[in-house]
């Protein structure tokens, strides 16, 4: 008898609105490589934190069937981070565990694990059969800010991107619109341009850098990155979803 596969949460939601289509249950992965200056969850960064909790896919799936009549028709379950793609055989055995029973996957993801290498990219192949939609976050379109940004570059970010579009896995594209690092019409256009190179974008999502997530940065003695950046006026974000094209896509469609 072979020991469960464990994944280590970070903690769940369960009535996300935000993650994806319809009313999701959220679990929220535990460890993250990236160092975003904009991260509200800066405490989910160390995979190896005490205060993250070892459970098993069937303990997660019970306790999110436990909302299930709230769903709706295309609500489901979303795993976010955190980053989930580190731990992938989790991430299987959850999703598998799931579309078993009917459930509507969706995964949240940077792509920053994403490699053509093996062991990984048979693993992420296996996990696209179990998910029905991506929620892709493209942090920077320009390598060199991206990894000023986030301390890792984005060449395999952007890889990946291509190979959903190839396999036509549904994405919906999120970009954080963050003052002096990202919110410029030169980038704006270059993501815009890449963006329409992909087949399988059904959404694009425009996020305002906030600070709400700023005081764990100071319970973690952090020194906070973006000091004095106010988040996007509303003629900025206006401005983006304009250069983006956001009017132009439906939603998540069923494929």
């Amino acid at each position: 008898m072979t020991d469960p596969v464990m994944g280590r949460i970070h903690s769940t939601e369960n009535f996300g609105t935000v993650d994806g289509p319809g009313v999701r249950f959220v679990i929220f992965a535990q460890g993250c490589r990236m160092r975003c200056q904009f991260c509200h969850n800066p405490d989910t960064w160390n995979i190896k934190s005490k205060k993250a909790k070892m459970r098993t896919a069937d303990d997660v799936l019970d306790e999110a069937l436990n909302y299930r009549a709230y769903w709706g028709e295309k609500g489901g379950i979303t795993v976010s981070g955190g980053e989930p793609l580190l731990q992938m055989d989790f991430l299987i055995d959850l999703f598998k565990k799931a579309k078993a029973q009917g459930i509507n996957t969706t995964l949240d993801t940077c792509g920053n694990p994403f490699t053509r290498k093996e062991p990984f990219f048979s693993k992420f192949e296996e996990l696209m059969n179990y998910t029905d939609l991506l929620l892709f976050d493209i942090k920077h379109i320009d390598t060199v800010q991206h990894k000023k940004l986030t301390k890792h570059g984005n060449e395999n970010i952007l890889e990946m991107a291509q190979y959903l579009s190839e396999i036509g896995k549904p994405v919906w594209v999120r970009h954080v619109l963050v003052p002096f690092r990202s919110d410029y019409d030169e980038f704006l256009d270059r993501l815009n341009e890449f963006i329409q190179t992909l087949s399988n974008v059904d959404k694009v999502e425009i996020l305002p850098y906030h600070t709400m997530g700023r005081y764990k940065w100071d319970e973690l003695n952090i020194k906070y990155p973006l000091e004095g950046i106010e988040p996007p006026g509303q003629d900025r974000v206006e401005n983006a979803k304009r250069i983006l094209q956001v009017d132009q896509y439906t939603g998540y469609q069923t494929r």
